[in-house]
């Protein structure tokens, strides 16, 4: 009976285990999310540092001709294939800072992902301390 209680409890850890891995790779971002107005796509994973192993980035990985148009304006001459999202470090579960790229202005600023479910994201920053803020919701594309 010992025994039998024992492989019960041993069961039910390693389901916990696995379902606790589950959800913490259910609230990844990584993978590839369209801006508001679906005009952008960018696919977030791991920067291609070594040493910077935990640090997560966002490339572009398609555009519409509008939004290539308004980079190049902002003096960016090639927007598939940029990097907006840059070193965004996990601050808690779910929320993440680093430097976003703005193509249209072609300026860095300071900002912050939040995963709010598996399907969305909200990316904040600010131009000038917390001024000129802007919050975008991101979906992930299939």
């Amino acid at each position: 009976m010992k025994t039998m209680g024992r492989a019960l409890a041993g069961a039910v850890a390693a389901w916990a285990a696995f379902g606790a891995a589950t959800m913490a790779d259910a609230r990844a971002p990584a993978g590839t999310w369209a801006n508001p107005s679906n005009s952008v796509q960018v696919r977030f994973g791991p920067c291609d540092r070594r040493q910077d192993a935990d640090l997560m980035c966002g490339t572009v990985v398609w555009a519409n001709e509008k939004a290539k148009a308004d980079a190049a304006r902002g003096g960016s001459s090639t927007l598939v294939g940029t990097r907006l999202f840059t070193d965004f470090e996990e601050l808690e579960t779910g929320r993440w800072a680093g430097t976003v790229f703005i193509p249209d202005i072609g300026r860095e600023v300071k900002g912050t992902i939040t995963q709010v479910d598996a399907r969305t994201l909200v990316g904040e920053g600010c131009l000038l301390g917390r001024l000129g803020c802007r919050e975008q919701r991101w979906h992930r594309v299939k």
